[in-house]
């Protein structure tokens, strides 16, 4: 214990910095994504300070930092819709968090593996869609049904479409320039030139966004009230009389809700999609990580169970480590947790003694910043650089994208595994095995190689490349770079064999026999691969 206190001691002038750095990235975020899941705004800064607080202690990782996700917007703001009751979707935060604990004691760390990248990137694009499409009427100062922006997506993609129409009819002018200035700040912000400036890199561009937003506000407010951003289109948070009564703003779950079955659809789509969101944002993390340090990943879906469990218990909307604050963090020179946990403390300042303040802060702010957050998971190089790698890869990300918009999240995931599967499977039966032909002074030589472990799925290839020997020939069957061959293709084999004399055809097999007999700990079996057997 002492030596880990001495350790993140010797780091906190590193961490300091980084965590305020952290603090004024996720600040927005925190905000904007609980506005873009329809859920209270005060729900996104209770997740972000459980991220902070409790999930960068739990953690084995020392420089992810969670909080509230946009990939979990869509999920979120569905089940709202289905579960009809924010603390009966806090019951589902729960129990999500419930689930995630479950997998980490099952070691499930590894199902991030089992999802094709295509499908992963595609979904993250949709999201980053649907984050467009429903970010425009707060860009836009949507007046005539402030309400209607709340309930966005609400059905389907058609209605959302009719929504982004009606909201490009009614704009409000401060909004749109509010939106459209904190958007190009964002863009240059990102440029090359101004991350290579060490003084503008300690900036975050989201805050840089939201302080214009409030300066022009208040400037409008005194000089060009037509200009004026409306009450209705700024940041409510509850502000506490004293900051003692903060846990007053506080709601909890509401247990009757049990009984309700979208509460457990709700809470296994989360416990998964934030699982593999959790994933694969510490894959990237640990790439970034100039230490190049590995996180225990069973570890960390135990730590975000136990961050969702808290979450939905105080109020908070779903969380998963997040790429976007964990890069900020390293970025800004973050060497251990403790930069999280300090960006977890400054939420809570801000919270206890700044909500006034915050209040201030226009919706158009943070529509901008995740108007931008959505380009970024759908940028158009992305779909460029899918085709650029071919249809099988192409296909399932596009199908996945267009599924998801269409339908819902997890339906649309379901149809993109389906067809990632399905691409997954057909390069499988290619690459499993080959056929080879040499003539050699009449003679013809087949070579039949088991490139890799080969199962029932490689039998119809297999008997097909069989159909195509010849008689009065030579086949020789190569099984050296398998480590198991399925009972089926044996037995394929050994009928070939059966009836290769009638056809004059002569078989000769290298290291085939005992491969089916290989179990689980194959580091354990020897296997002599320079063993030739003729028939």
């Amino acid at each position: 214990m002492i030596h880990q206190a001495r350790y993140y001691f010797r780091h906190v002038k590193e961490d300091a910095p980084a965590g305020i750095v952290v603090f004024l990235v996720a600040l927005p975020l925190c905000l904007g994504i609980a506005m873009a899941s329809g859920a209270p705004l005060f729900s996104g800064l209770i997740a972000g300070l459980v991220g902070g607080l409790v999930v960068s202690w739990v953690s084995g990782s020392q420089l992810s930092v969670s909080g509230p996700a946009a990939g979990l917007t869509v999920i979120v703001f569905n089940a709202l819709q289905s579960i009809g009751s924010f603390q009966g979707f806090l019951l589902a935060c729960v129990l999500a968090g419930v689930l995630q604990l479950a997998f980490g004691f099952l070691k499930a760390g590894i199902i991030a593996s089992f999802f094709p990248s295509a499908v992963i990137k595609g979904m993250l694009a949709a999201i980053g869609l649907i984050l467009i499409i429903k970010q425009v009427p707060h860009a836009t100062g949507y007046d005539t049904s402030f309400e209607g922006d709340e309930d966005y997506m609400a059905e389907t993609a058609e209605s959302s479409f009719f929504e982004l129409t009606d909201a490009l009819h009614a704009i409000t002018p401060g909004a749109v320039a509010i939106s459209v200035v904190g958007l190009l700040i964002l863009m240059v912000w990102e440029s090359p030139w101004f991350k290579k400036q060490a003084l503008l890199k300690l900036m975050p561009g989201p805050l840089v966004a939201v302080a214009w937003g409030v300066g022009f506000n208040m400037w409008a407010m005194k000089f060009a009230p037509t200009w004026q951003v409306s009450q209705n289109h700024l940041v409510n948070l509850p502000v506490p009389e004293h900051p003692a009564n903060f846990i007053n703003n506080l709601v909890f779950p509401d247990f009757s809700y049990l009984i309700n079955p979208h509460v457990y659809i709700s809470a296994i789509t989360i416990a998964i999609i934030a699982s593999l969101e959790t994933l694969l944002s510490l894959e990237a993390t640990d790439k970034l990580d100039p230490l190049k340090r590995l996180t225990p990943t069973n570890r960390e879906l135990k730590a975000q169970g136990i961050g969702n469990i808290v979450s939905g218990m105080l109020g908070g909307l779903p969380i998963t480590a997040v790429i976007v604050r964990s890069s900020a963090n390293i970025n800004a020179g973050g060497k251990t947790s403790l930069s999280c946990f300090i960006h977890g403390v400054f939420l809570l300042i801000s919270i206890l003694f700044f909500a006034r303040h915050l209040n201030m802060i226009p919706l158009s702010c943070l529509a901008a910043i995740l108007l931008y957050t959505g380009y970024k998971l759908a940028k158009p190089a992305l779909f460029i650089e899918h085709y650029r790698k071919g249809m099988s890869q192409f296909l399932p990300f596009f199908i996945t994208v267009v599924a998801i918009i269409a339908t819902d999240l997890l339906k649309g995931m379901a149809i993109g595994m389906v067809i990632g599967l399905f691409f997954v499977i057909r390069a499988n039966y290619h690459a499993a095995i080959t056929m080879t032909l040499t003539k050699n002074k009449g003679n013809r030589n087949y070579l039949i190689t088991l490139n890799k472990d080969v199962s029932f799925l490689n039998k119809a290839l297999l008997r097909k490349f069989i159909l195509l020997v010849e008689g009065n020939s030579t086949v020789t069957i190569d099984a050296s770079k398998v480590q198991f061959i399925d009972h089926d293709i044996l037995e394929t084999i050994n009928d070939f064999v059966g009836s290769a004399l009638d056809n004059n055809i002569k078989i000769e097999t290298i290291d085939l026999h005992g491969k089916h007999q290989i179990k689980k700990h194959q580091e354990l079996v020897i296997v002599d691969e320079a063993a030739t057997v003729a028939h």
